[in-house]
């Protein structure tokens, strides 16, 4: 505005003379009549007008947003990566303490028109990473490279949307949200309780999980669908503590795709204020990998099933969740014995990519968390829109729930249990803090004397307390 008050001003001083002197060469210049003087000014003022025009238009496709999670936990338990293989040498130590950012990301997408949007999506996990080189005193002014910072950057999402019929059927390809389970499909702070993402789902499966693919899906009254095309899994990167959780990264820049799989998801919306969800996975896994595994495994496929169902409710002043996931992997043995042949063979080996470890033949999770706004009953606080959710949560979960090596990791069956509060003074963040108790099944010795090299030792328990403060939302 204030360019165009400037050139008006100009123009009307321009008015009250006819010419002017140059005043190194002193020729007289013609000055333009009033009538073209003021048809030149409202010539500016439309080409200004119509440039802040083109400018709040491509704004308002302009989309940036985010969300993200600063956690302080306090475990008291150990933190030694012995402590289920010798529980009892651990029974005391002393309480450990940590900080961390699990998930801070920044979203940009645009609309451009007719249909055509595009999305993106980068995350810094615990923090991001790092790397420098520095000139060392210490060692004779040599260059050493060193790790300044952990964590990981990924791009998470990056792809183009073609939408059709209003919505109800879109065309989605590149990066994508793979939303098998509830914690892939709703991952952002505000749709859990706890400081952390639900422990199961994030522990069986790639979390959040995605990969470069094509999505099919669309919107038609109570029904929400989405089907996807992929690359498999690789399952040199499945483990037993985790099983399937690492299968969706690639230690390449590429990602190796002899395999391919298939994702899908349902949500239903016909009850008001709840959405139930049912989604699934399937895909090959073995061979999935740069490496040749020989004729000894001809036939060996690796195929991973998972089905999921999870639902949410938000009514009455209450938020209730829960979960239920299965998995089966088939030629758990065989793979696990290619993966033990392969650590034998590539222990040695620097830069390793893999963890070559037995895998589980089925993998189980379940979870549930009720809270209620306590706000919603005192007045004041209700007309600011302020929440404060008393809420616990149950899960249980387990990567190793059958096959021949399910002895051997008895610790996978984990069993947690979580209480704690979340205020949220504006929509946007949320202040967490809880008490969470992940405890174990006790083993059935079966009479055996505690000297018995048949004996299992029952594992600690891990309670601890949580504070973190989340944001979620649209900035532009």
């Amino acid at each position: 505005m204030a360019f165009m008050a400037a050139g008006i001003a100009t123009c009307s001083m321009a008015q009250e003379n006819s010419s002017t002197v140059d005043a190194t060469t002193g020729a007289t210049t013609q000055e333009p009549k009033k009538e073209q003087q003021y048809e030149n000014g409202q010539a500016d003022k439309q080409s200004t007008e119509q440039r802040v025009s083109r400018f709040m238009n491509a704004v308002s496709r302009l989309h940036i947003g985010g969300y993200g999670e600063a956690v302080m936990t306090r475990n008291f338990y150990s933190q030694s990566f012995n402590r289920y293989k010798y529980p009892e040498r651990y029974s005391n130590d002393p309480s450990h303490g940590r900080f961390d950012l699990p998930h801070v990301c920044l979203n940009i997408g645009y609309d451009f028109g007719k249909g055509w949007t595009f999305g993106s999506e980068i995350e810094f996990e615990h923090g991001g990473a790092g790397g420098a080189v520095e000139i060392e005193a210490e060692e004779a002014g040599e260059y050493e490279a060193e790790v300044e910072k952990g964590g990981e950057v990924n791009l998470e999402q990056f792809w183009i949307n073609k939408e059709f019929w209003q919505g109800k059927f879109n065309v989605k390809v590149g990066e994508i949200i793979v939303p098998v389970g509830y914690s892939n499909a709703y991952h952002e702070p505000q749709n859990f309780f706890t400081c952390y993402r639900p422990e199961g789902e994030a522990t069986i499966m790639p979390n959040t999980w995605h990969q470069v693919g094509l999505s099919l899906w669309g919107r038609i009254k109570d029904w929400r669908y989405e089907a996807q095309f992929l690359s498999g899994l690789n399952s040199e990167s499945f483990t037993a503590e985790d099983f399937c959780h690492y299968g969706a990264t690639s230690p390449y820049e590429f990602k190796v795709a002899n395999n391919y799989a298939a994702a899908a998801r349902v949500d239903n919306y016909s009850v008001k204020g709840l959405r139930i969800g049912l989604s699934g996975y399937y895909g090959y896994t073995f061979r999935n990998t740069l490496r040749t595994p020989g004729t000894k495994y001809e036939g060996v496929t690796g195929a991973l099933g998972i089905i999921a169902l999870d639902f949410t409710l938000n009514r009455w002043n209450w938020i209730v969740r829960g979960n239920l996931d299965y998995a089966h992997f088939a030629d758990a043995d065989a793979i696990s014995s290619y993966n033990q042949a392969n650590w034998t063979h590539h222990k040695y080996q620097d830069g390793n990519p893999h963890h070559y470890t037995n895998i589980g033949k089925n993998a189980l999770a379940y979870g549930f968390e009720a809270g209620y706004n306590i706000f919603s009953q005192i007045e004041k606080l209700k007309k600011k829109n302020q929440k404060m959710y008393v809420f616990g949560r149950f899960e249980h979960y387990n990567t190793m729930a059958s096959g021949t090596y399910k002895s051997q990791y008895r610790y996978t069956q984990r069993y947690r249990y979580a209480f704690g509060l979340n205020y949220s003074p504006i929509k946007q963040i949320t202040f967490k803090g809880e008490y969470s108790y992940r405890f174990f099944k006790k083993p059935n010795n079966n009479g055996l004397e505690s000297d018995s090299p048949l004996y299992v030792q029952p594992y600690n328990n891990e309670p601890s307390i949580s504070l973190s403060v989340t944001y979620q939302g649209w900035f532009l």
